[in-house]
């Protein structure tokens, strides 16, 4: 049996560990707290630019012969280079939240280029950069400080790399894909089509906005302008969201761990007790034993 100041270092051992991962739980969870407050307020902004970007792509459609002509708006069945845009944490410690994405990625693209499409990455997250680095992929974008702290600007600098290889016709299709907030225990991976935007993912609404008073001259200018707000904002809100989701993945992780410390503990402290008694009997047995032999 082991010995009991060795059972008692490893008690101790494992308290620490516990108060470690309940602290991170109670930190990941005000993050959390702070972070979903962001998401609904940027969710009620996508909403409104859903509204009028569809608005304005319909008005264009019909001025220009059933179709637009905007390339961001034609659909492109065959394409011949695809860039998989994704997100992933910067940190561990939360379970399957990065894996989970990292396999979509992957399944992704091998559904791509048994296709014979070239498909192309860029990440945002050490984890993915991390792995796909590992594994010999050629990264065309790779930060590693965005996801853990989404900013607007930082977001839009990196997906407007992505817009500008589709306008010169260097790629033919962005797919958008992260781990994104359903609930506090559920995590939901999502996958996207950025580019060419289908006004069918646009949220549109039935009455025109009344609000918007634009010349008809200017449909074509005011779309492109609206067109990379929505994209610039669709990076940003896929940060926001895939980092409320892995708070949350990090809370349900860290509460795990806490409970097996937790029960880790009860069963060294019964380890304990049972080496401790045993020892007591040893020392009665000796005891007894010696006075027996004065007798």
């Amino acid at each position: 049996m082991a010995n009991l100041k060795e059972i008692k270092l490893k008690i101790g051992s494992v308290k620490n560990t516990q108060k470690t991962t309940k602290a991170m739980k109670l930190v990941s969870s005000a993050k959390l707290t702070r972070t979903r407050q962001l998401s609904d307020q940027a969710r009620s902004y996508a909403k409104k630019i859903n509204e009028v970007l569809s608005e304005i792509a319909n008005r264009v459609s019909k001025v220009q012969d059933g179709g637009n002509h905007n390339k961001a708006f034609i659909p492109n069945e065959n394409p011949k280079t695809v860039d998989l845009v994704f997100v992933t944490a910067d940190k561990g410690l939360c379970g399957g939240f990065n894996m989970t994405t990292i396999k979509k990625v992957s399944e992704l693209a091998a559904q791509y280029e048994s296709q014979g499409v070239t498909v192309r990455y860029r990440v945002a997250g050490r984890k993915g950069v991390d792995y796909f680095s590992f594994q010999g992929k050629e990264l065309l974008q790779k930060v590693t400080d965005l996801s853990s702290a989404p900013d607007y600007d930082r977001a839009s600098d990196f997906i407007n790399e992505v817009v500008e290889d589709f306008k010169k016709g260097e790629t033919d299709k962005v797919v958008l894909i992260y781990n994104g907030f359903l609930n506090m225990l559920t995590q939901e991976i999502r996958v996207r089509d950025l580019l060419p935007i289908s006004l069918e993912d646009v949220e549109a609404t039935e009455q025109e906005t009344s609000m918007l008073e634009i010349e008809p001259d200017d449909d074509e200018e005011v779309l492109e302008e609206l067109t990379g707000k929505y994209i610039d904002f669709n990076m940003y809100y896929s940060l926001i969201d895939s980092l409320a989701a892995e708070h949350s993945a990090r809370m349900q992780a860290m509460e795990a761990a806490t409970n097996n410390a937790k029960d880790r503990v009860n069963s060294l402290t019964v380890e304990y007790n049972k080496a401790r008694q045993a020892a007591i009997t040893t020392e009665l047995i000796e005891i007894i034993s010696g006075v027996e032999a004065l007798k």
